[in-house]
């Protein structure tokens, strides 16, 4: 049981690097394309409609109820969101409406969040499947599958290339056109945590207690950093790594791994943390925290039930799921705007073009819009 816990907390921490500024004119994309949304944050600069001041008139505008429980997190791509079931299926729905458009079904249950790019769909399975998917993402038919130990990490796609995590203590890197492994690095446990690609390096944490630094054309070792009992995905801005390290949140150089910070949480970190504007989102098991991304200091902390799933932020707003509902707090203050019951909400929420998706272990998808 600890064992299925802690899987379930690692891949609903995820997030990765970009610079604190707004995309380029022209180069802005809302999609939320995979765990780490498109350009590799869990932070959408690129969301206007949602805002401090309407985010409190968010409703229900459909929920879609699949065989088993949700442990996936929604992406959203070109008006559709895809997800993973605990019934063996890949999902994909229509965002506007939750009608089904289509299903594939693996060997297996699917904790793995969905990666898009280019038309494909990226997901794994775990035990007794143990496989990674490309699926054409507008019908479901299967592309190409990998072999591997099981997969609770979410694939990370980068540069033509799918980055995931194994339970066979592996780290994978395939060729995202054929699946054909281009190298594996072996850690000492298995790799639950999801991988963050950042200047060409490969960021991803073990269960063996480590953080690894991969050369991402070869797989080669730059360096590792011991983070105690459990490493969550890490998060990798402007030369900084933040990750949660037992009971910390630490920012450790890029380049070397070398400590730059260390703010005590009292509790576990299993959640991963959000960037954006210079700031540090990040569950600390029972509270958010918002950190100053460069000390490390605190500037607020709102407690409630168990947090199960990592921040997202957008447009001033961290949305964030917990042991019974999703809330939505005042990205500055910290201040709760808006919330909605749901059951266990154990991975990361969706913000895209006005409408919030999240998954239950309820067995629901929920996607919310203004009223």
């Amino acid at each position: 049981m600890k064992r299925i816990s802690i899987v379930i907390l690692i891949l609903c921490a995820g997030l990765v690097s970009a610079a604190w500024g707004q995309p380029p004119a022209g180069k802005c994309s809302n999609n939320w394309s995979e765990f780490h949304r498109t350009n590799m944050v869990r932070w959408n600069p690129c969301e206007k409609l949602l805002n401090v001041n309407n985010v409190r008139n968010l409703g229900l505008r459909w929920s879609y109820t699949t065989g088993g429980q949700v442990h996936s997190s929604p992406a959203v791509a070109s008006g559709v969101v895809y997800v993973g079931s605990n019934d063996d299926n890949v999902y994909a729905l229509n965002a506007s409406t939750g009608a089904k458009l289509w299903t594939y079904t693996t060997g297996g249950p699917v904790y793995s969040s969905p990666a898009l790019a280019n038309g494909v769909v990226y997901v794994a399975s775990t035990n007794p499947d143990n496989n990674v998917y490309a699926l054409n993402a507008s019908t479901g038919a299967k592309l190409w599958s990998y072999p591997t130990g099981g997969v609770s990490s979410s694939p990370t796609v980068a540069s033509g290339v799918v980055y995931v995590g194994s339970d066979d203590f592996n780290v994978y890197a395939l060729n995202a056109s054929t699946g054909t492994k281009l190298w594996s690095y072996t850690t000492g446990y298995f790799v639950a945590s999801s991988p963050a690609i950042a200047n060409g390096v490969v960021y991803v944490g073990s269960a063996d207690n480590n953080l690894y630094a991969l050369d991402a054309n070869t797989g080669a070792l730059l360096w590792h950093h011991a983070t105690g009992p459990f490493a969550s995905s890490p998060a990798v801005v402007n030369g900084v790594v933040y990750v949660g390290c037992n009971s910390s949140v630490c920012a450790l150089n890029a380049n070397t791994g070398a400590m730059l910070w260390r703010y005590s949480a009292g509790d576990s970190v299993e959640s991963s943390p959000a960037v954006a504007n210079g700031v540090v989102y990040v569950g600390c098991n029972g509270p958010v925290c918002a950190l100053n991304s460069s000390t490390g200091a605190m500037l607020w902390r709102y407690k409630f039930g168990s947090i199960g799933s990592s921040p997202a932020v957008a447009n001033g707003v961290v949305y964030v799921g917990c042991n019974n509902s999703v809330r939505a707090l005042n990205a500055k203050t910290g201040h709760k705007l808006w919330s909605y019951p749901t059951g266990f909400v154990p991975s990361s929420l969706a913000v895209a073009n006005g409408m919030v998706y999240a998954s239950s272990t309820d067995g629901n998808v929920y996607a919310f819009g203004l009223k």
